[in-house]
């Protein structure tokens, strides 16, 4: 009895391990590719013209003539201006004279990208918050951006906001800093600066790939032994430790403010920055923690859907039933980077040895998603608490029209993860179609009235 669970054991690590590798190597060469082509980019605008491939208007800054479009990025997203000019939005941005793309680091927290987003806009040194700084251990300044992007962002001239993935939550919890005005030295900020919100397959709830990638789901913050989590800490700590500014021209992780450069702690530090024992990866103040089911549920808690904006959803999905059984579909247009994780995402348990990452939590929910986040969370806000919502099942929407605020308005694409990034001859018709709609909601069907007056706040804990 004892040999035999040995041996089950041990098939099940080697097939752990296998599967690791395989992911690891899948990654790691989609993640080379980019860089390559970014490389090729710079050096052809090198030869052309005689200067690096860097987009012309990376430092335009808007009036208040219209409402910006402000289209944040996702996990291992960039904005304009790295990767020798690639659009993370595989262009979608050129769909209207008036879109910003920040670049707001790839793997650091909700809470870091929402302050950088904020002076991004703005103006002024990134200030992450006295008590948040010392409760993470790091700086509690970051760059300084001399002019905003959008430096007369206010009530009177407020943005619209599109994020795709982990970029939804940056957006929602932004606005709520607005609303609480947790930026010091402006106390005139409310969450009427966002006009609107539209999450593009949105972590609004976390997502199981979160414990498929590493990460227990006893605390969904430390990590298994082997897994592609720790893939990603290692090479993004050693990348930080180098401190290349050719490197961090084409790509920045975002960690500067925790110091792990080389100039910083030597070679002498490097090897409790590679084991976990300082650094974001240490505190848990980095974006892996956030998108688990129970780091969501944090911060939704804290989160309103305000009664003034008007909130959009478009959640993707890539899988269907099959005599009741969750299986993945269209199994030759999914992306090589989300292929295995929409099988095992479609089969994932919640182990019974640990409490529910959520009230109500059933694994059958879970089980329909696009390769890295699940349909259920992607619709609209739920944990801990459900926000109004109303879904929208057919493409033309006319009799949702006029739009209320306050309202989460949900569809489901049929498509996997990366079908509105990267690549947009990919995309195909469902890239157009979703973008079209998007912008001609910010720009035709959004428009400020008169601030209604605040509810009490029922939509959090």
């Amino acid at each position: 009895m004892a040999m035999g669970k040995l041996v089950r054991a041990s098939l099940l690590g080697a097939l752990s391990l296998v599967e690791v590798l395989v992911s690891a190597v899948v990654h790691v060469t989609y993640a080379f590719y980019l860089f390559a082509t970014a490389v090729v980019l710079d050096l052809s605008h090198a030869l052309v013209e005689g200067n690096p491939g860097v987009p012309k208007n990376v430092g335009d800054v808007l009036d208040g003539a219209a409402p910006p479009i402000v289209l944040v990025h996702g996990v291992f997203g960039f904005g304009k201006g790295r990767l020798g000019g690639l659009s993370y939005f595989a262009g979608a941005e050129e769909k209207d004279d008036r879109v910003l793309v920040p670049d707001l680091g790839s793997l650091t927290s909700v809470h870091d990208r929402a302050r950088v987003l904020f002076y991004y806009l703005k103006g002024g040194r990134v200030d992450y918050g006295e008590e948040h700084s010392r409760t993470y251990g790091h700086s509690r300044f970051g760059r300084t951006y001399h002019r905003g992007h959008y430096p007369m962002w206010d009530e009177e001239h407020p943005a619209h906001f599109v994020g795709h993935s982990a970029g939804a939550q940056v957006i929602r919890l932004l606005q709520q800093m607005l609303h609480d005005k947790a930026f010091k030295g402006y106390e005139d900020t409310s969450e009427h600066w966002v006009l609107s919100v539209t999450s593009l397959s949105g972590a609004l709830n976390g997502t199981t790939r979160a414990y498929l990638d590493g990460l227990r789901p006893e605390d969904g913050r430390s990590l298994r032994p082997v897994c592609l989590a720790h893939v990603c800490r290692l090479a993004s700590t050693l990348y930080h430790w180098l401190d290349s500014p050719w490197l961090k021209r084409y790509y920045d992780f975002g960690f500067d403010h925790f110091g792990m450069s080389c100039r910083a702690v030597g070679l002498m530090g490097l090897p409790s920055l590679l084991a976990g024992t300082k650094g974001p990866f240490a505190t848990g103040d980095w974006i892996m923690p956030d998108i688990t089911i129970g780091g969501a549920a944090r911060i939704n808690a804290a989160v309103r859907t305000f009664p003034g904006t008007f909130y959009f959803s478009y959640a993707s999905r890539r899988t269907t039933k099959v005599r009741g059984v969750t299986v993945p579909s269209g199994v030759l247009r999914i992306h090589p980077l989300m292929f295995v994780r929409v099988m095992q995402m479609s089969r994932w348990h919640h182990p019974a040895t640990c409490k529910a990452p959520c009230t109500g939590y059933r694994d059958e929910d879970w089980e329909d998603n696009d390769g890295a986040l699940n349909t259920f969370s992607m619709t609209h806000p739920r944990i801990p608490v459900e926000h109004p919502s109303r879904f929208i099942e057919h493409e033309n929407d006319s009799d949702c029209h006029p739009l209320k605020p306050g309202i989460w308005y949900y569809r489901i694409v049929e498509t996997d993860h990366m079908t509105f990034v990267i690549n947009r001859h990919r995309g195909g018709v469902q890239f157009d179609l979703v973008y079209d709609n998007i912008f001609h909601n910010c720009r035709t069907h959004v428009f400020r009235t008169a601030p209604p007056p605040m509810l009490p706040n029922q939509n959090s804990s």
